[in-house]
């Protein structure tokens, strides 16, 4: 059974940064990805990263301004967000999901647990 619980979300000016983490429980070899969801639009896949963290995806949206990262000692996962933009303004969620399954990293069903996710405001 994994747990997920984020935390590090709030309001920050456009160019500012957040860190946001999520801490988990009962993960072990589990694919842990960053997804979020703006009002109005359908959730999107941000970032994945592998449980030995060799392998990271992103979409280009983010790219060169989001890292995802692991602590696995820590049983924590992060997303370094940087040059935050308003139309990064969303509900950020962490989920995890079996390294093993055939889906790609950013299909947001094949994922099986859920943190509640933390709120990211960036104002203009």
């Amino acid at each position: 059974q994994v747990q997920l619980v984020e935390s590090g979300g709030g309001l920050v000016q456009a160019g500012g940064s957040l860190r946001l983490s999520c801490a988990a429980s009962g993960f072990s070899r589990y694919v842990m990805g960053w997804f979020r969801q703006a009002p109005g639009k359908e959730r999107e896949f941000v970032a994945a990263i592998t449980w030995s963290g060799g392998s990271t995806y992103n979409v280009d949206p983010v790219k060169g301004r989001f890292t995802i990262s692991r602590d696995n000692a820590k049983n924590t996962v992060y997303l370094q967000m940087n040059s935050l933009k308003p139309e990064d303004t969303a509900v950020y969620q962490c989920a995890a999901r079996s390294q093993y399954g055939s889906a790609s990293y950013d299909y947001a069903p094949s994922y099986d647990a859920w943190g509640q996710g933390t709120q990211v405001t960036v104002s203009s």
